[in-house]
């Protein structure tokens, strides 16, 4: 997996409070970032790949404008693999039906490739998968802590 390398002239404690999801290194720092994905102008996001796992984060708009990049982007990420998924939308600021639709899709073709599609939320996306019942379907999650140790379990049973 390809991996941005930065240079930073400051402090480990400052890196690990501005940065506390990537690993410093050494001094001067060396930061791993994780790989972005290239998706639309209103949509961003990183992809991690772990031994059993990808984590995808996502900030922006998913929405009718974003729904056939974040498709296209994010089906390749799932046919890849691992078919662990983690996706976190804590910082999407706003999601509508098309965004919903590839988010059922990206949930069943995990299920067929005998993987799992976790959903990581915030406020507004929980209230909207509330209002059309998909939180019967989708695993939402409130932290990537609490995916991880579902993730945990589920590979040991």
């Amino acid at each position: 997996m390809p991996f941005i390398f930065c240079i930073f002239w400051t402090s480990v404690e400052k890196a690990n409070t501005i940065y506390p999801q990537i690993k410093v290194r050494s001094y001067p720092l060396e930061v791993i970032i994780p790989e972005p994905l290239t998706l639309t102008v209103s949509l961003r996001g990183s992809l991690e790949v772990k031994d059993n796992y990808q984590l995808i984060r996502l900030a922006g708009l998913l929405d009718a404008f974003s729904e056939p990049a974040f498709k296209k982007v994010i089906g390749k990420c799932v046919e890849d693999g691992p078919y662990n998924v983690i996706l976190d939308l804590s910082t999407i600021d706003f999601i509508d039906s098309s965004g919903l639709g590839v988010l059922v899709q990206m949930a069943k073709k995990t299920q067929t490739l005998d993987g799992t599609l976790q959903i990581i939320t915030n406020a507004r996306v929980t209230q909207t998968v509330k209002l059309v019942r998909l939180d019967q379907f989708l695993t939402l999650q409130t932290s990537i802590d609490e995916a991880l140790a579902k993730l945990a379990k589920t590979s040991k049973d």
